[in-house]
């Protein structure tokens, strides 16, 4: 991180530092974190286990689990990379391709974070591609309904 990382916050919002959670004052604020290797997750960032029910929102919350510090980089590393090498095999388009990429790029440099950042960009994607199954899979049962009837 050369320039470090910049945190917005808003106004009495929390976020966690290594373990510790903080909360913003009055105004809102701007941060510079310099020290690599610092764990820094925005608590509207952070997803609940129950919520990691799609391939991109699991591979973030185990993203999520080095950040907050529950789960060990050396663990969670292999399968992030496996998981971010399927999504780059199923994700045709190039946009989001990149964003894998970047993902990857992150991953490669232990910068958590970002990783979920980037991951984070790819997940409006996917809830449109998971619509469009469940659309077609419904329209499929009722073609099958009317054939029976």
């Amino acid at each position: 991180m050369s320039g470090g990382l910049i945190i917005r916050l808003r106004p009495h919002e929390k976020f966690l530092i290594n373990g510790c959670i903080l909360e913003n004052g009055e105004k809102r604020a701007k941060l510079r974190v310099k020290s690599d290797g610092a764990n820094i997750l925005r608590l509207r960032d952070a997803m609940h286990p129950s919520e990691a029910n799609t391939p991109v929102k699991r591979l973030y919350y185990v993203a999520q689990l080095i950040v907050t510090g529950d789960l060990s980089a050396d663990v969670a590393t292999p399968e992030l990379q496996e998981g971010l090498r399927q999504l780059y095999d199923a994700l045709t388009e190039q946009e989001h391709r990149e964003q894998i990429a970047n993902a990857q790029i992150h991953l490669d440099n232990k910068e958590y974070y970002r990783v979920l950042r980037a991951l984070k960009s790819i997940l409006p994607h996917e809830e449109k591609l998971l619509l469009y199954a469940r659309m077609k899979s419904n329209a499929e049962a009722k073609r099958a309904n009317e054939r029976l009837t």
